[in-house]
C-alpha cells in the first residue's frame, strides 16, 4: 500500500473519529434539572470538533512531510549511484569531439571535462556488477593520473599533465573497445 493511500484512509478516519466525538459530545452532558453538574465542565460541542479538525491538519502535514522526506530520500540515493558503465563510458568519448590547443580559453573546460569523464568512469566501473577485479587495468590508470594530479584539478596543473590527461583517457577508449560487452 503506497504512502498516499495510507494517508487518505488515515485522514478518511479520522474525519470519521471527528464527527462521532462531535455527536456523541452533544448527547453526554451530564445535566440536572438546573443544567450540568458543578463537577462537569461546559466544553461546548464547537470546541471539540475544532481540536479534532485541528488533529487531522496536522497528521495530514505530518504525513506529508514523511512522504517528501522518503521521496527527498530516494532521490538523494539515486544520486549518489554511478552512472552505468556504457553511460560514463560514452561521456568519456564525447571528449573526443571537443579540444584545445594548449593555452587555449577552451582548455580549462575541456581538460576539466576529460578529467571528470575519467573520474566518473572510474566510480562506475567500480559499483558496477562485474566489479573492480574485472575493471582493473583502467582503475590502475586512472588511479596513477589521480596520484599525478595529487588532488590538484586547477588549469595550470592539468594543462602541466595534459598528456597524462589524454593518454589515460585514449588508453582506456583502446582497453574499452576491446571489451565491447562492457560499453554496449
Amino acid at each position: 500500500m503506497s504512502v498516499r493511500i495510507g494517508i487518505r484512509m488515515s485522514t478518511a478516519a479520522l474525519v470519521m473519529t471527528a464527527a462521532l466525538v462531535g455527536t456523541l459530545a452533544g448527547c453526554t452532558e451530564a445535566s440536572t434539572s438546573q443544567g450540568p453538574g458543578g463537577d462537569v465542565p461546559y466544553v461546548a460541542p464547537s470546541a471539540n470538533a475544532s481540536a479534532a479538525a485541528a488533529r487531522i491538519d496536522k497528521d495530514a502535514a505530518d504525513a506529508a512531510e514523511k512522504e517528501n522526506a522518503e521521496e527527498q530520500a530516494a532521490l538523494d540515493a539515486g544520486a549518489r549511484t554511478p552512472a552505468a558503465v556504457p553511460d560514463a563510458f560514452a561521456g568519456l568519448q564525447a571528449t573526443y569531439q571537443d579540444g584545445c590547443a594548449p593555452g587555449d580559453a577552451n582548455c580549462a573546460y575541456f581538460l576539466g571535462r576529460v578529467n571528470d569523464e575519467l573520474t566518473g568512469l572510474g566510480s562506475s566501473m567500480r559499483a558496477d556488477n562485474d566489479g573492480p577485479r574485472h575493471f582493473k587495468d583502467p582503475l590502475a590508470w586512472i588511479g596513477a593520473l589521480h596520484t599525478t594530479l595529487a588532488g590538484d584539478t586547477s588549469t595550470a596543473n592539468l594543462e602541466k599533465h595534459r598528456k597524462e590527461l589524454l593518454g589515460i583517457r585514449d588508453r582506456i577508449n583502446t582497453w574499452m573497445q576491446g571489451h565491447p560487452e562492457d560499453y554496449r
